[in-house]
C-alpha cells in the first residue's frame, strides 16, 4: 500500500497537522495498536535511488504544457533515451519536445523545488520501495494553472 508524504510549509498549517499527529497517536493506543504497517514509513525514511537502466509510464494531467498526456519512458544511465507517446497529447509531445520528458529523479527535483519555493501544497505518494507513485503540486492554491500532477506506473528496471 503506497504511503503519503504531504508538505504544507505554512503557519497555519502547524497546528493542524500537531492535532493530526494527536489523534493518530490516540486512535492508535485505543486501538491496541503499537507497531507501524510494514508499508507506512515515515517521509524522511522513503529513499530512493534511481537504478542504472528503467521503464515507467508517466500520466500528465495538470500542468505546464507541453507535458500534458501519457507517455512510455525508458531511462537509462540518468537520461531519457526513448518516449513513446501513449496518447494523442503525449504522440504530440514526443513528437514537438521530446527533451521535455522527464525521468523520475527529474521529478523528485521539481518535488523538492516546489518545497524550497513554499508551494502551497506538495503531495507525494510513494511506493513501499520509496519511488513515487505519483505527484501533486499546486504553487499558489488561489492562481489558476500552476498546478502539476503526475501518476508514475508500470516500473520496471532494467538490468
Amino acid at each position: 500500500m503506497p504511503t503519503t508524504t504531504a508538505v504544507r510549509p505554512r503557519p497555519r498549517a502547524l497546528s493542524t497537522v500537531a492535532t493530526a499527529g494527536a489523534l493518530m497517536c490516540a486512535i492508535s493506543a485505543i486501538s491496541g495498536c503499537s507497531e507501524e504497517s510494514p508499508t507506512t514509513t515515515k517521509p524522511s525514511a522513503l529513499v530512493w535511488k534511481e537504478p542504472a537502466s528503467y521503464t515507467y509510464t508517466l500520466r500528465s494531467t495538470q500542468g505546464e504544457r507541453p507535458l500534458i498526456g501519457t507517455f512510455r519512458v525508458t531511462v537509462r544511465d540518468g537520461k531519457v533515451v526513448k518516449a513513446v507517446g501513449l496518447d494523442d497529447s503525449g504522440r504530440h509531445v514526443v513528437d514537438r519536445s521530446p527533451h521535455h520528458i522527464p525521468t523520475i529523479t527529474d521529478l523528485l527535483q521539481q518535488v523538492e523545488a516546489a518545497r524550497e519555493e513554499g508551494a502551497d501544497t506538495v503531495d507525494v505518494t510513494h511506493a513501499a520501495d520509496g519511488r513515487p507513485v505519483s505527484i501533486a503540486m499546486d504553487w499558489d492554491e488561489d492562481a489558476i494553472d500552476d498546478e502539476a500532477a503526475y501518476a508514475l506506473s508500470d516500473y520496471e528496471a532494467l538490468g
